[in-house]
Formats: C-alpha cells, sequence, structure tokens
C-alpha cells in the first residue's frame, strides 16, 4: 500500500498544479480543450435519473485504506447537499465501487457496469484509472467529473476533472523561497521515487527551478519499498545540501526523511507541498521539535482545519466528512471527492430541470471557473487548467500556519497570485 501511495501521490502532486500562463522562452504555455461534440445519443440518455433522485458511480481503490478518502468525499458533498433538498429536487445517490488496485480489470468492469446504472462517474480515484478511461473513451456520451491520474483520461472530452493536470511547475513558490533563502536555492536537494509519474513531475519542476536560477546538486531515486533513508540524508550532508524539496513524497515516506535528518543532525531548509500535507505528519515526523521551521506550498487551503474559521468551505467540509464516516481523517483524496462532487451538483443544477447525460456534458463544458469556494484555488474545467494561485504555510509550534499569504477576504481569497505556471518544452 505504501508503494501504491507513493506512485498517486506523486502524480496527484503534478495533477494540483496546472496553470495557463507562460511567457519564458524556454517553456511554452498549458492549454486544454473539452475535445469533440457530445453524442447525440447522449441528449436522451437519462440513465440513472429519476423524478426524486440521481444516481452516480464512484470507482475507487478502498483495498488498504488507499483512496476510501475519494468515496468518502463523495458521499459528504452528497449529504450536505441533499440536507438541503436534493439538486433540482433530486437526491443525489451515490454507489462505490472498490477496484481493489488489480491489474485493471475492475476498474474497467466497474467503469463498465457504470453506463447502464448511473447517471455519471464523480469523484472517482485510482492508480488503474487508464483502464476505465478506455471505457471512457469508447463511450463519449458518459459523463465523469473526477481527478484523474492518466494524461489520455484527462483529455477525454467527456471527462471534466476540478484539478487537472499539469506538467510544469509554478514559478510563484519557487520565487518566493530564492528571495527568502537566496543562498539555499544555491545546493538543493530532492529525493524522487524511481516510478514514471514521479520522475516526469520532478523534471518537469526541476526544469523550472534551473530556468530561475535554482542549483540542484543532489536529487536521487529511490526504490518505492524504501522506509529508511538514512544513507540518502548522510549523502545530502556530505554533498553540501542547504535546501531539500520533498514536495512530491506522500507523509509516510517523508516522516521517514525527516527522521533520518534528526538523526544525523542535518538541518536543511525543508519544503513540503500537497502531498504531505496531512493530519499524520508532524507527529510521525517526531513533533514540532523536528519540523518546525519547515514550509509547505499547495494549490488548496489548509482544508484539514486550520482554515475552518475563515473558509467557510472548509468547516463544512470537514463536518460532512463525519457525517458521511464519523471519525474518518480525511486527506487529500477526500477533498478531491468533495470538489468532484460539488462540480457536479454545480453542472448538474445549470443543466435543466429534466437533464440528460447530454445536456450535463454541456454544462460542464460551459464552466470555466471553478474552486469549490475558496476550498482550492481557481480551476477552469473546462479547458482542463487553473490558475497560478498557491498558498504559503509553515510549521510553527507543531502547526501548519500561513505564512505571507494575503487576506482571505481579499481579492484572491487568501491566495497569492504572482509568477507563472510554465511547462518545459519536450
Amino acid at each position: 500500500m505504501a508503494a501504491a501511495g507513493a506512485v498517486a501521490l506523486v502524480a496527484v502532486l503534478g495533477a494540483a498544479c496546472s496553470s495557463t500562463n507562460s511567457t519564458s522562452s524556454s517553456t511554452t504555455s498549458a492549454s486544454g480543450s473539452s475535445g469533440s461534440k457530445i453524442p447525440a445519443s447522449a441528449f436522451s440518455d437519462r440513465t440513472g435519473l429519476t423524478s426524486s433522485s440521481v444516481t452516480v458511480a464512484n470507482v475507487s481503490t478502498h483495498f488498504g485504506g488507499l483512496f476510501t478518502g475519494a468515496a468518502v468525499g463523495t458521499q459528504a458533498y452528497a449529504d450536505y447537499v441533499n440536507s438541503t433538498g436534493g439538486v433540482n429536487g433530486r437526491k443525489i445517490i451515490v454507489n462505490a465501487g472498490d477496484d481493489g488496485y488489480n491489474n485493471g480489470a475492475n476498474n474497467k468492469a466497474l467503469t463498465q457496469a457504470a453506463l447502464t446504472s448511473a447517471f455519471s462517474l464523480v469523484g472517482s480515484f485510482s492508480l488503474n484509472d487508464a483502464y476505465g478511461g478506455q471505457v471512457l473513451a469508447a463511450n463519449p456520451g458518459m459523463p465523469d467529473v473526477s481527478v484523474t491520474l492518466d494524461p489520455t483520461t484527462n483529455s477525454l472530452p467527456n471527462v471534466f476533472s476540478p484539478v487537472p493536470l499539469g506538467g510544469g511547475w509554478e514559478t510563484g513558490p519557487l520565487l518566493y523561497f530564492q528571495q527568502k533563502f537566496p543562498g539555499e536555492t544555491k545546493a538543493v536537494g530532492s529525493l524522487v521515487a524511481n516510478e514514471p509519474t514521479a520522475i516526469d513531475a520532478w523534471n518537469g519542476e526541476k526544469a523550472v527551478m534551473e530556468s530561475l536560477g535554482y542549483n540542484i546538486i543532489y536529487d536521487e531515486q529511490f526504490p518505492i519499498s524504501q522506509t529508511d533513508f538514512t544513507q540518502n540524508v548522510i549523502a545530502m550532508k556530505n554533498a553540501g545540501v542547504k535546501m531539500l524539496f520533498i514536495e512530491q513524497m506522500p507523509e509516510n515516506y517523508a516522516s521517514a526523511v525527516i527522521k533520518a535528518l534528526d538523526q544525523q543532525d542535518f538541518h536543511p531548509q525543508v519544503i513540503f507541498g500537497a502531498s504531505t500535507y496531512s493530519s499524520s505528519l508532524i507527529a510521525a515526523s517526531g513533533g514540532a521539535a523536528a519540523t518546525d521551521g519547515a514550509y509547505l506550498e499547495q494549490n488548496a487551503s489548509l482544508y484539514l482545519g486550520e482554515d475552518s474559521s475563515t473558509i467557510p468551505s472548509v468547516a463544512t467540509f470537514l463536518k460532512w466528512v463525519q457525517v458521511a464516516q464519523p471519525g474518518f481523517k480525511p486527506d487529500l483524496f477526500t477533498l478531491y471527492g468533495w470538489v468532484s462532487a460539488e462540480l457536479f451538483t454545480q453542472a448538474l443544477q445549470n443543466a435543466g430541470t429534466n437533464p440528460t447525460r447530454g445536456s450535463l456534458l454541456t454544462a460542464l463544458s460551459k464552466i470555466t471557473t471553478f474552486n469549490g469556494q475558496n476550498i482550492i484555488t481557481t480551476t477552469n474545467p473546462a479547458a482542463k487548467t487553473i490558475s497560478n494561485c498557491y498558498l504559503i504555510a509553515a510549521i510553527a509550534n507543531g502547526q501548519f500556519q500561513r505564512v505571507d499569504d494575503p487576506p482571505v477576504n481579499g481579492p484572491t481569497n487568501g491566495y497569492r497570485c504572482n509568477g507563472e505556471y510554465l511547462i518545459p518544452k519536450a
């Protein structure tokens, strides 16, 4: 499960950092499109729809609890909407399926089954989503509103993500760290899982870093079965690393690195990212003494609770997750299920009082601004892009705290929106 989580979380971080803007001569801008026309048959297709309910399917990996959060987040938003009377009088029913993280056959079969039982796929998350993507490619009238890890699936005209895939990195946070720690950015280290998604994501970030003047002196790959990073830490210490980017590591790997740093009395400036933001990270790393002073950059709010008093959608999210599954600890996948369901709901509200799959796809293709009531930075689901906005936080006294971010009640809703998103040229 740790191995699977590494692959997914690294890919997720790439998904969490996409945008449209670029002016650098060494990069190109991201772009996207909903693509081809909607099949005519979709405009008479009301599968899964009744006068009082709309059934959606969620195909995620529950095996080992890996991405159970995606289904929980989807159900949580459905419960929230249903408490207000549903969508145009229809309650949302979520049919959650576990693809078991096998060879992809289950994901494909569950996606195929959804064609005849559900109005849309919503909030799914799986390492095997490329197999379900084959079904969606063959059935372009079937909507899917989910975060996907597969670039081919992400590009399908019937797939709409609240957090589309990217391929480069934002300059904003890199410029921030460069200004704050000019000496440290001349001796940067990173650890990269030896999986294609991890390597691709790091190569994109590394190229943008180097274009800004960062000097990468250590970027070793590690097997996803690795649990002890002592030798890597010793090598980084000997190389003179002053700043360590482990944004693309999930919490269980990142905490192991922090422990090894402490054991070797080696303390470079640490930068965390969306994959490492977790309610377990600080305790698992050794507490405040081991983590205070580390920074976090991501394209979402501090949705695990730190922003609950200033961003109402965070408090709503946390409340309804507990309604859907009492005692559950939300994670990044829970957030993705929640915002996917919210995007679906927004489109369904706009699809008419007697919607079809076709009118839902049409409504989705017109949503060019989405941020889940500021729980994430603004995206453009129709164009499959997001903005250049991000959040900076630091760990102080064992807690994540916003640092140098604008006020939540300001025009950027608490996010920094300087810089641009760059994609390295092939």
